[in-house]
């Protein structure tokens, strides 16, 4: 499980580096609530982004983003929630995006999907 927790650490920070360079502020990271947790919370312009970040070092077990699941959208979409009331956010604009990353050695791979709920 370690192995696991590290490379998914990694693929968050190299989210982080990629949303910065892309004219994003981040807000959170790991905000855990108890549904689940958002793994980073930006903001590009006036639109707030709840980011789910899945990383793998290969696609033999599909792509990252079939890991976003109707359960695990139900539980992100609660966290977000959640997220909004204690944060007094209700009148904003808001997405939810999903951010692939694959590691290969020392290479990385960035796919950004937009909107996905």
């Amino acid at each position: 499980m370690y192995f696991k927790k590290k490379i998914g650490n990694e693929g968050e920070d190299i989210s982080v580096k990629y949303l910065k360079t892309n004219g994003y502020k981040i807000i959170d990271r790991n905000f855990y609530a108890r549904h689940g947790e958002i793994d980073i919370v930006a903001k590009q312009d006036k639109e707030w982004v709840f980011i789910e970040v899945k990383t793998r070092t290969s696609d033999a077990f599909g792509r990252p983003i079939e890991a976003v699941d109707n359960l695990k959208k139900k539980h992100l979409l609660n966290t977000i929630k959640y997220y909004i009331y204690s944060n007094k956010i209700q009148n904003e604009n808001i997405r939810i995006d999903v951010i692939e990353v694959y590691k290969i050695g020392e290479r990385h791979v960035i796919n950004h999907i937009k909107q996905v709920i």
